[in-house]
């Protein structure tokens, strides 16, 4: 029976493209490792089953709306998560209940299986507690872990769901792996074996979802979707299109190391991916595996995980963040973004989950595809390292880009932390069109006088030769970090108007010019800084620091005026630096000494 439905549908699928896939009652089709393309609607009569093995993929019209599957009968796909009872993974289901009603259905984690042989399986029990546990004979959930999480911004808006079937098509959920109790050698056909001990096979089973899958997502703040359809999902083209989101997915990463379920012992943190353009591998910044409190409030930085991933298609049952623009509103996944996309690609552009342990040396990779970007590594205090990516596309400008430039998903309350600073808003991956004369604000937030370590670890699809300095306003130094680290001490404070990146030392052709034209004075008699700028230069802004590099006095917007005065009754005497810079550029740094005359 088998052989012959197969056939048939073989024979349909590439001989009518319109017609419909209907599997009678009680038969089978079963996929092994191809894309089978329905051009209408699905139809698993009751007790049938549609197996996608060996990651086979379900394709349809990719102009279809509405989704039109019907039937009581299930598709079945495999997908592997973490096999840990600590660590979450974010999933979204390709499945929903399946019965008579048209359409998508939603989706409970009642509906996972555990694989017994290439179309048997086992249904899954939820457990209650904190522990999940697998063997060769049973998998148990803890269904505490499964929750959801629908445009909010705050840890307190994660909504519990457990073992209860309310999660519709495109909706993202967390779950927890299970623990070991023996190794479940069961072998389905696929590559591995159900468990190994380092992934837990799940076999998904119910009606497929279809056609648009509209997510309502609110102002600046997150919303946990991903891929909603048995097939891989090309997540640059979605992030892309939908223009009431930022552009960017976010996905969580967890240090594995860490043997607890509370709060205060989690190690983990949002990796940023950045699309690009839609024929763009993109780039993906690792996440720091920070702590939190048991309030969910920011504990301490940790180390970053070093993931080296591609996140250009999400694979089956992928789930991550998205974050809503200024004004939020609706983004809507479609069977457009559907490609046929196998996570064993030797390119390596769809994986699903990957330990930063994993190799990717061997793996080959399309250099046509790879984004022009810088990374930048600093590291605060010789424990920690904050990683930036600077992505050098014409396309870009100094602005906020959709879809390249990425919003920090770092705590606020970070006690030491560096950023790119776009429109007075923290990003860690930027965009910019090259231009050598290019000067790129960095910001620094330093506490009880931290070391900041920076370096360039890796230039990507760019020139190798270029050099990458970073500029410090305080004495008006460049620092190539291309070359060699630049360390510096910070006292306490946030820095956002001393640091840049450049591409080169301007400091030979233009001193002489701003210093026969601009005059700096502090009189001490009346407390008043004064500058003199007799041939009117175009000042942008005027800063002093104090001896530490500390910020005193930030004057921006400044009128042409050929004499500015700034009061300084509140400084106390000592030492500082007054640092002046024109719309042009160039930069003045004088000392000052404040005094208390008698």
């Amino acid at each position: 029976m088998k052989k012959i439905i197969t056939f048939c549908f073989l024979t349909l699928f590439f001989c009518q493209l319109n017609a419909q896939l209907y599997v009678s009652p009680n038969s089978y089709i079963f996929d092994k490792g191809t894309v089978v393309y329905v051009k209408d609607y699905v139809n698993l009569a009751a007790n049938s089953n549609f197996y996608l093995r060996n990651e086979a993929q379900l394709l349809q019209d990719e102009t279809k709306i509405s989704s039109t599957n019907t039937g009581l009968g299930k598709l079945s796909v495999f997908q592997e998560g973490t096999v840990y009872n600590y660590a979450y993974n974010y999933w979204c289901s390709p499945v929903g209940n399946a019965s008579a009603a048209i359409g998508n259905e939603n989706f409970g984690i009642t509906m996972l299986n555990q694989p017994t042989s290439l179309t048997g399986f086992n249904p899954i029990i939820p457990v209650g507690g904190y522990n999940g546990s697998t063997s060769a004979t049973e998998l148990n959930i803890a269904k505490y872990w499964i929750w959801k999480f629908q445009s909010s911004s705050v840890f307190a808006d994660w909504f519990h769901v457990q073992d209860n079937p309310i999660l519709a098509a495109g909706q993202g959920f967390t779950m927890k792996g299970s623990s070991v109790t023996s190794i479940d050698n069961t072998n389905v056909g696929e590559i591995a074996v159900n468990n190994p001990g380092s992934a837990q096979r799940y076999d998904f089973r119910g009606k497929p979802n279809d056609g648009d899958i509209p997510m309502t997502i609110g102002p600046n703040k997150l919303t946990l979707t991903g891929n909603p359809y048995p097939s891989a999902m090309h997540v640059n083209e979605f992030l892309l299109d939908n223009l009431d989101c930022t552009g960017i997915a976010y996905y969580w990463e967890q240090d594995n190391s860490v043997t607890s379920h509370n709060i205060v012992d989690y190690r983990g943190g949002y990796g940023s991916f950045s699309p690009v353009n839609t024929t763009s591998n993109g780039v993906y910044l690792a996440a720091t595996f920070d702590s939190y409190n048991l309030d969910g409030t920011f504990n301490s930085t940790g180390a970053a995980s070093g993931l080296s991933i591609i996140r250009k298609y999400a694979p089956i049952g992928q789930g991550f963040m998205i974050l809503g623009d200024a004004t939020g509103g609706t983004v809507t996944l479609k069977n457009s973004y559907r490609e046929f996309y196998k996570e064993t690609n030797p390119l390596g552009q769809s994986q699903f989950e990957k330990t930063a342990s994993s190799s990717n040396k061997n793996q080959l990779t399309d250099d046509s595809n790879e984004v022009p970007h810088i990374r930048i590594n600093t590291m605060m205090n010789y424990q920690t390292t904050r990683q930036l990516a600077l992505i050098l596309v014409p396309e870009a400008t100094d602005g906020v880009d959709r879809g390249i430039d990425a919003k920090s998903a770092a705590d606020p309350n970070l006690p030491n932390d560096i950023y790119f600073l776009i429109d007075n808003d923290k990003y860690l991956i930027e965009g910019v069109n090259f231009d050598i004369n290019k000067r790129i604000p960095i910001g620094i937030k330093s506490t009880n006088n931290s070391n900041f370590d920076f370096s360039v670890v890796n230039v990507v699809n760019f020139n190798q030769n270029q050099p990458v300095f970073i500029y410090d306003d305080f004495d008006q130094s460049y620092h190539n970090i291309k070359d060699q680290n630049y360390d510096i001490t910070l006292g306490t404070g946030v820095y956002e108007n001393r640091f840049e990146i450049t591409f080169k030392d301007a400091t030979l052709s233009v001193e002489d010019t701003i210093k026969n034209n601009l005059f700096v004075v502090q009189n001490n008699d009346n407390q008043t800084l004064s500058i003199s700028n007799p041939n009117l230069l175009e000042v942008k802004n005027v800063t002093v620091y104090d001896i530490t590099g500390k910020t005193i006095i930030n004057k921006s917007q400044l009128e042409t005026k050929s004499n500015y005065e700034f009061p300084t009754s509140s400084l106390s005497e000592g030492v500082y630096v007054v640092s002046l810079k024109t719309n042009d550029n160039q930069s003045l740094n004088q000392k000052i000494v404040v005094e208390r005359t008698k």
